[in-house]
């Protein structure tokens, strides 16, 4: 049987009002975007509206349908199967449902529901399994971070209409607060560059410069830290990274792969690029014309403000998402997640004291 756009509109709204009559502790809404923060930042694209409507245009429905199976006469239907898989296998998890939010895990997963579910089950783990990261995540709390300068994302996508987030792990210092706070700001403005549809498609590029990164750096994560980044970034959120672009990497940042490697799958290995000090060698991954001064480019100076400042007017939306609930109270997760939680830290122990040999002689 097939519906016309308004009758499927009305038929999953009432959907939606039924499953919260039936399922009071599970939360069917998005999380409000404030129309004047929105406003404030016209060079970010915004995401969907509440009731969803496509708002991909035709070049890219045609890149979904190629990359990631995505089929815009069956979207919603395969939005409600994902649904469906989630109420009758996880009835007590305390999740978004609505289309827009799970059709992120859909096309992070090029439209498979079985791990398209599974992605989402990750998702809500990672903030069980790590507390200190999602105890209370909201931008506010992490301004000290982005006062610091560690990360920005440029204002201009890419040409393939990728956003590039920028890393300058250098200008953290281990005494200046604890490593945790980093990541907390690189998951809030993961969250946010998830938001519009066409990131969700298009993936984003990452472009980490290593300059000023030393020994107390390299070494203060550890493997049992960066195995959790990893897997969050890999297994447990509906973002596709597309490359990874490392410049001006110190000697020392052989020592810092090895603790990473071993935790990348091989796809994500193989988009790590080290440009070192040559800047024509970044240019031929990213061109100039989005690049700052600061990396070779003509986009002008690296701007480390207006990204801070978008992410500081979404606080509330920040607040709905996550100063709730656990997600997972009451939920049986299978043994087979991905976070082992602290029963791995001896094991991390002993290889990490492996890896800090290897640190001190690339040192």
């Amino acid at each position: 049987m097939c519906y016309s756009a308004a009758e499927t509109i009305l038929l999953t709204a009432a959907f939606t009002q039924s499953m919260a009559d039936q399922h009071e502790s599970i939360d069917l809404g998005s999380p409000p975007v404030e129309p004047s923060a929105a406003a404030g930042h016209s060079w970010f694209p915004v995401p969907p509206p509440p009731i969803y409507s496509c708002t991909l245009t035709p070049d890219l429905v045609a890149k979904a349908r190629e990359e990631l199976q995505e089929k815009p006469e069956w979207r919603l239907r395969d939005v409600q199967a994902l649904r469906d898989m989630i109420l009758k296998e996880q009835p007590n998890l305390r999740t978004r449902l609505d289309d827009t939010f799970l059709l992120r895990f859909l096309r992070a997963r090029k439209f498979d529901y079985d791990r398209a579910l599974q992605l989402l089950l990750n998702y809500h783990a990672g903030r069980k399994a790590w507390p200190e990261v999602f105890q209370d995540l909201k931008p506010s709390t992490v301004k000290h971070v982005l006062d610091l300068g560690f990360l920005t994302v440029l204002p201009q996508p890419d040409p393939n209409g990728r956003y590039i987030l920028c890393l300058r792990p250098g200008k953290w210092k281990p005494n200046d607060y604890p490593f945790v706070d980093n990541v907390r700001a690189i998951y809030l403005t993961l969250e946010k560059l998830i938001q519009p549809e066409e990131n969700q498609v298009n993936g984003i590029v990452i472009l980490a410069d290593y300059t000023g990164v030393g020994m107390s750096q390299a070494s203060n994560p550890g493997p049992f830290l960066a195995k959790k980044v990893v897997s969050i970034l890999q297994d447990g959120f509906p973002i596709r990274i597309k490359a990874v672009n490392i410049v001006n990497e110190p000697r020392i940042f052989k020592g810092i792969f090895a603790i990473i490697k071993p935790f990348l799958k091989e796809k994500m290995a193989e988009r790590y690029v080290l440009h070192g000090s040559d800047l024509r060698s970044l240019h031929r991954n990213i061109p100039r014309s989005v690049l700052p001064e600061e990396y070779g480019g003509i986009a002008g100076h690296l701007d480390m403000h207006a990204w801070s400042r978008l992410l500081l007017d979404s606080e509330e939306e920040f607040i709905v998402e996550f100063c709730q609930p656990d997600p997972l109270e009451g939920v049986v997760l299978p043994d087979s997640m991905l976070f082992e939680g602290e029963q791995a830290i001896g094991q991390d122990d002993d290889t990490f004291r492996g890896l800090r040999s290897q640190l001190y002689y690339c040192y």
